[in-house]
C-alpha cells in the first residue's frame, strides 16, 4: 500500500484541485506565445537536428543510385582517405590561423564600438554612425568582394592609382600573402562589427547610472569609468560572446573566402569549407566532404567545451 507523505495529506483537496486548474489555466494563457515559438522549433528540428542523420555518409562510400542508408559501410576509411590527401595540412592550418586572427583581432571591435556609441551625446549624430556601420552587414560577400577588388585591384584599383606615382609601381595587394590576410580580417571586421555591437549596446542598457555617477563625484574621468564600470559591467556578454566565437573557429566563411581567393594567394587562402566545395560538392566525392565536416564539427565541440571550462573557473561558464 503506498504512503502518501503527511505534507501531501495535510494538504485539502480543494487546494490541489485548485493548482492542477490553475496551471491549466496558465497553459491556456500561454498558448499564443507557445504557438508563436513553434515554428523556431521547426525550424531547428528541421533544418538543424534532422539533416544531422546524413552524417552517416562520413562512415559510407555514399553514390546517388543506393543512396544514404543503401550505399556500402566503410568504417573509417574515409578520414584515413582525408587525412592522406596532398596539402591537406596546409588546409587546416590555414583555417586555423584566419578564424584565430578573426577572433583574436576581430572580436575587440564591436566592444569598443559599442562603448563609443554609447558615449556619444549627440543623438543625431549616434543614429547617423549607428546606421553606416550597420549597413555592411546587409552586403552580400559578392558586393564586397566588387568593392575589394575596385579598391585594391592591381591595375585599376583606387588605392594603387595613388601609390604608383609615389611608389614608382603598383602594390599586388590581392596578390600578396600578407596583404591578402589583411584585407581579409579587414573586410571581415568592417562587415560584422556593426552588427555585432548591438548586443553589447543592449548590455550596456542595463548598467545603472548610479555607478557613473558615483564615480563622477570620485573624481574617475571617461576611461576609468569605462576600466571599472562599463568593461566589469558587460564581461558576462563578452564571455559567453567568446565562448560562441570560439565555437566557429573551424567555420571560415565560405562567402568571404571564395570572392577573394586567387591561385596565387592558395597557399593560405584555401581553407576547409573551399576545400570541400571544390573536391566534396564539384567532385562529386560526397562521403569525403561529409568526412571532414564531422571532423569539423567535432574540432569546434571541443573548442567550445575547453572554453566554457575555462569561463567557469570565472564564474561566468555558459553551463
Amino acid at each position: 500500500m503506498d504512503v502518501i507523505p503527511a505534507q501531501v495529506q495535510s494538504e485539502p483537496i480543494s487546494v490541489r484541485n485548485s493548482s492542477r486548474k490553475w496551471d491549466k489555466k496558465r497553459f491556456r494563457q500561454n498558448v499564443p506565445i507557445l504557438l508563436m515559438f513553434a515554428p523556431v522549433v521547426l525550424y531547428f528540428l528541421i533544418f538543424r537536428y534532422a539533416p544531422m542523420a546524413g552524417l552517416v555518409i562520413a562512415f559510407k562510400n555514399y553514390n546517388f543510385h543506393d543512396g544514404i542508408w543503401g550505399s556500402p559501410w566503410v568504417g573509417l576509411d574515409n578520414f584515413r582517405l582525408l587525412f592522406t590527401q596532398p596539402k591537406m595540412i596546409e588546409i587546416i592550418r590555414n583555417t586555423f590561423v584566419l578564424s584565430f586572427l578573426q577572433v583574436v583581432v576581430g572580436f575587440p571591435f564591436p566592444i569598443m564600438l559599442a562603448i563609443l556609441l554609447n558615449e556619444a551625446r549627440k543623438m543625431w549624430f549616434k543614429r547617423i554612425i549607428q546606421t553606416v556601420v550597420y549597413l555592411p552587414h546587409f552586403l552580400h560577400w559578392v558586393i564586397i568582394g566588387g568593392l575589394i577588388i575596385l579598391i585594391f585591384s592591381q591595375e585599376k584599383g583606387i588605392v594603387n592609382h595613388w601609390l604608383a606615382p609615389m611608389l614608382g609601381s603598383s602594390f599586388p595587394f590581392l596578390y600578396n600573402p600578407t596583404s591578402w590576410i589583411t584585407i581579409f580580417v579587414g573586410s571581415g571586421i568592417w562587415k560584422s562589427a556593426g552588427w555585432n555591437a548591438i548586443i553589447y549596446l543592449a548590455a550596456l542598457v542595463s548598467i545603472d547610472p548610479a555607478l557613473y555617477e558615483s564615480a563622477s563625484m570620485d573624481g574617475a574621468g571617461k576611461m576609468r569609468k569605462i576600466w571599472h564600470i562599463t568593461l566589469p559591467s558587460i564581461r558576462p556578454t563578452i564571455i559567453i560572446m567568446f565562448i560562441l566565437s570560439v565555437g566557429h573557429v573551424m567555420e571560415v566563411g565560405f562567402d568571404q573566402v571564395y570572392v577573394l581567393q586567387n591561385s596565387v594567394v592558395s597557399n593560405v587562402s584555401e581553407v576547409i569549407s573551399t576545400w570541400n566545395f571544390k573536391v566534396g560538392i564539384n567532385g562529386g566525392r560526397f562521403s569525403l566532404a561529409a568526412a571532414m565536416g564531422f571532423f569539423e564539427s567535432f574540432v569546434g565541440l571541443f573548442l567550445v567545451i575547453m572554453a566554457n571550462r575555462v569561463a567557469r573557473r570565472f564564474d561566468q561558464g555558459l553551463w
